[in-house]
């Protein structure tokens, strides 16, 4: 059986597994940042942040590039969606919110914490991973809650 789908099929299709990979990536990373800082091993904490420097730009940055290009590309084909609608609205500021977040402040403490791993600071390379930690706290906040305001669409 053949299954044909719409345009729009795809790019929600598109959509979904761009976020799913976003969110997915946030919750993998963040949940072993904490494992890595309960371990307390300056070892540890110097491999995992040597590795966010390689998987963020590769998997974090991406996904949510996708996800915002591919939505405002579904806004554009459906007649039933439209840029004034405030399920859009508050869409797209959180989606923005949780990119800019990402890219201005996770990856600064993501270079510090390698920073000093590098020069052998365990203690500061600890203190960045965690205030990263948090950050990705935020941003996972930032997607549920768009989340929502997609599932729901409030003021539709």
């Amino acid at each position: 059986m053949c299954v044909v789908a719409s345009l729009y099929e795809w790019l929600l299709f598109l959509h979904v597994i761009a976020v799913m990979v976003w969110v997915g990536g946030v919750i993998v990373l963040a949940s072993l940042a904490v494992f890595v800082l309960r371990d307390g091993d300056p070892a540890g904490i110097g491999g995992f942040v040597g590795m966010l420097r390689v998987v963020g730009p590769i998997v974090l940055a991406p996904a949510p590039a996708i996800a915002l290009g591919v939505g405002i590309w579904m806004v554009v084909d459906s007649d039933a969606w439209a840029f004034d609608q405030e399920w859009i609205y508050i869409a797209l500021a959180l989606l923005a919110a949780a990119f800019v977040y990402g890219a201005a402040f996770q990856s600064r403490a993501a270079i510090a914490a390698a920073r000093a791993s590098a020069s052998g600071d365990g203690a500061e390379a600890a203190r960045q991973l965690r205030r990263w930690s948090l950050g990705s706290g935020l941003i996972l906040l930032l997607l549920v809650v768009a989340t929502w305001d997609m599932v729901f669409k409030p003021g539709v």
